[in-house]
């Protein structure tokens, strides 16, 4: 489980440019806006369950929460692997992982540790499609093809689809 954000600043990956010529690219010039979203991969079908949010924090966090555990998951048992924010140690996310106790068991990552949380690899792949090297002139058409990346995680076959190698011997 992670927290990202996706914003108007777009991420430039690798890029192509005549030698000798400056690089210009147009970029809109209100970044005050952001896209968070809070999600989950689930290790064994490499499906992701994420949730648009307004602001990272613990309220938005326990949403989250009541979405995967309720909607999503409703009955099975979770192993819930997390980072260290503060909002995952808050009372009010204490209070409402206690409710679901007998099905979920929390293990949070050490400290700086981003490497050992699979989704960080997810989220790297979702910005790499949907806004690398792209210019979205407004947060409802960056947001639209966030959408259009998370619906084809979910969709088994789909070129899109992030997933990864996994030894079970």
């Amino acid at each position: 489980m992670d927290e990202t954000t996706i914003s108007l600043r777009f991420p430039l990956r690798q890029c192509w440019r005549k030698r000798g010529q400056p690089m210009k690219i147009p970029a809109p010039t209100d970044f005050r806006h952001y896209h968070h979203l809070v999600g989950a991969y689930n290790w064994h079908s490499d499906d992701v369950s994420a949730l648009a949010v307004a602001v990272k924090n613990s309220q938005a966090f326990i949403e989250f929460l009541e979405y995967l555990l309720v909607d999503c998951y409703p009955t099975q048992r979770l192993l819930l692997v997390m980072d260290n924010a503060g909002y995952h140690h808050s009372a009010p996310v204490k209070a409402a992982l206690s409710l679901f106790e007998p099905r979920v068991r929390v293990i949070y990552l050490p400290p700086r540790c981003p490497d050992l949380n699979p989704i960080e690899r997810y989220w790297r792949h979702l910005k790499d499609l949907a806004c690398a090297n792209k210019l979205f002139l407004d947060l409802e058409s960056l947001a639209a093809a966030v959408r259009q990346i998370l619906v084809a995680q979910n969709q088994p076959g789909h070129p899109l689809r992030f997933e990864f190698l996994k030894d079970l011997s």
